[in-house]
């Protein structure tokens, strides 16, 4: 006899004592009809057997002071495969009573039946088998398939409503043993077969509601998810589109301030460009009156130097006026230097778009010779061409030529033939063999005519071929005399733009002579006002009468003085005057010199 393995024994053992437990409890707590406590007899034996399954090929694990064999190891792990087992786990840790790991698996296991969730979490446990076998033998009982069928059996106690007190029990000292005597069979149980039909159908279809709630329940919770996240990528986008209007209406703004800034940064430049004509035109004319009335001055300052020697030391006291009056020279040539700088950048700038058009004319000139070249080209193949449409129309009247002299023969062949059969009737035999020779003949001929009229046929489609490409060469050169028409146009243009920057560029020239000639004046207003440098005024004691019309100043008629001639003149003789665009009234100048004068107090006036 074959000697049975003791661990298969006891898982076989440990499986049939878990069936009549769930079996026990199940049908006590439907025939109790509420909820479970935990002072229930058939409760308290399903907990003591599923320490006995779960202890079942427990390894040992040492520690500090002896061996330790529990089953709150194992236990423990579910809590990291089953994110849900965390709270049972937490609120096992948190108990105060609790102070062996035998304690706090019992009360792990009564909160996981109170869940109706201790089926998923042992099948969790039993999936990872490399995990279990950590504290596991290999033959343990939940190593083997009788543990699954354990956790299939579990399933059934979803229908049983619990409520254990965990908190104030003595988990850790309670002694686990099995009472058989629940699980014997009696004469009652035998008759109870059909109620035990009833409650297995009752139970049937509570598992089956159970089951489809839970399905219900997650495919709610699914679909909640899936609403949220439309949500937020709805709101993401409504905020992205928000955010580009933002931005779209943003660049419509700038655009329109850069426009806006544009004209009239355009305004200002064309307004600019008049203002500085329009003085430079006032200063021309300005420097032209005072180059005649400097030249006229020289003269007569050569004169006064002569004759008024004696009043060097009154100039002397006037000098400081004069050394203003020089302040403001130097001012108006450093604004006509200015005016030249900026006259000299356009002019750099207008070479520098002469220089440009210049290359563009290059380039033009460049694609015109390439244009050219494939001009010639083209001519080049259309002559080709020509010559292979002469050489295939020769080819086709020869072959026409061939065809004739066949189709003569064969007529000639059939005419003799005629003949012979008139002439020689008699001679069968040698007009059979004639006749086949001729037969043979015919053929040939034929077969020469069948070939002949395909490679006819092939000319003809090479023919029409040559036509096609004489046609699209033929295009080509019209676009090319199109192409020589814009470019006699743009050459047209280049012409126009060249006199355009001739134009420019004389009257740039004329400008600059212009402006030469207003820095030669300057430097001649410049070496007049050294020359004039010595002269001194006349004292106010020693001035009393005008020098034109010899009266006697007073409050009526002031005194004016001219800078370059030294002559005092009251207001009523010196009524010439001049408009500057510098300052807004007319000034009044000199009769002798045409230099501005300068009003002066007279000795009677404060």
């Amino acid at each position: 006899l074959a000697v049975k393995d003791p661990t298969a024994v006891e898982r076989a053992n440990l499986l049939n004592m878990a069936k009549l437990s769930i079996k026990g409890l199940i049908e006590s707590a439907l025939s109790f009809g509420r909820t479970l406590d935990s002072d229930y007899p058939p409760l308290q034996q399903f907990f003591v057997v599923m320490e006995h399954c779960l202890k079942h090929g427990l390894k040992v694990r040492k520690s500090f002071l002896s061996y330790n064999k529990t089953i709150w190891g194992p236990l423990e792990l579910v809590e990291k495969l089953y994110p849900e087992a965390e709270e049972i786990a937490a609120s096992v840790r948190d108990l105060p009573g609790l102070k062996t790991p035998l304690g706090r698996a019992r009360a792990w296991l009564r909160l996981a039946l109170m869940q109706k969730k201790m089926a998923d979490y042992l099948r969790c446990l039993i999936i990872q088998r490399d995990l279990l076998s950590e504290f596991y033998e290999y033959h343990a009982l939940m190593m083997e398939e009788e543990g699954a069928v354990i956790v299939g059996l579990l399933v059934g106690l979803n229908v049983i409503d619990a409520n254990l007190c965990v908190k104030g029990e003595d988990l850790d000292s309670q002694v686990g043993v099995i009472d058989f005597s629940v699980y014997l069979k009696s004469d009652d149980d035998i008759g109870g077969k059909e109620r035990d039909v009833q409650i297995a159908a009752i139970l049937d279809q509570k598992n089956y509601v159970e089951e489809l709630n839970r399905q219900l329940n997650s495919t709610v919770s699914s679909l909640h998810a899936r609403v949220d996240s439309l949500e937020k990528s709805n709101t993401k986008l409504i905020e992205e589109l928000a955010i580009a209007k933002n931005n779209i209406i943003k660049l419509q703004e700038e655009n329109h301030q850069l426009r806006s800034e544009n004209t009239l940064i355009l305004m200002k430049t064309q307004h600019h460009l008049e203002v500085s004509k329009v003085d430079v035109e006032a200063e021309l004319q300005t420097y032209k009156h005072s180059r005649q009335g400097l030249d006229e001055m020289y003269s007569e300052a050569r004169r006064q130097l002569r004759e008024e020697a004696q009043l060097r030391q009154d100039m002397e006291n006037e000098l400081v006026v004069q050394v203003s009056m020089k302040h403001e020279i130097e001012l108006a040539m450093k604004l006509l230097e200015k005016d030249i700088h900026e006259k000299q950048d356009t002019l750099i700038g207008l070479r520098q778009q002469l220089d440009e058009v210049k290359a563009i004319n290059v380039e033009m000139y460049q694609k015109l010779q390439v244009s050219e070249d494939a001009m010639k080209e083209k001519n080049e193949i259309i002559s080709r061409l020509e010559d292979k449409t002469n050489q295939i129309n020769a080819t086709m009247k020869q072959l026409e030529q061939r065809l004739q002299q066949a189709e003569k023969a064969q007529m000639e062949a059939e005419a003799e033939d005629e003949k012979l059969k008139q002439e020689y009737v008699n001679k069968s035999e040698s007009l059979q063999n004639e006749f086949s020779q001729k037969e043979k003949q015919l053929l040939q001929l034929e077969t020469d005519l069948k070939i002949e009229k395909e490679w006819r046929q092939t000319l003809e489609d090479d023919l029409q071929k040559e036509k096609e490409t004489v046609s699209h060469l033929r295009t080509e050169t019209q676009e090319i005399v199109n192409l020589k028409k814009e470019f006699l146009k743009l050459q047209e243009k280049n012409k126009q733009l060249k006199s355009i920057c001739e134009d420019q560029e004389a009257a740039l020239q004329e400008l600059a002579s212009k402006l030469s000639e207003s820095k030669l004046k300057i430097e001649d207003i410049k070496e007049a006002n050294k020359a004039l440098q010595g002269q001194v005024w006349l004292k106010d004691k020693e001035a009393t009468h005008c020098k034109l019309c010899e009266k006697e100043f007073s409050l009526s008629k002031r005194k004016h003085h001219c800078r370059n001639c030294g002559e005092i003149f009251c207001n009523a003789c010196s009524d010439n005057e001049l408009p500057l665009p510098s300052s807004p009234k007319p000034v009044r100048v000199c009769d002798s010199c045409h230099a501005i004068l300068i009003q002066r107090c007279s000795s009677n006036v404060p």
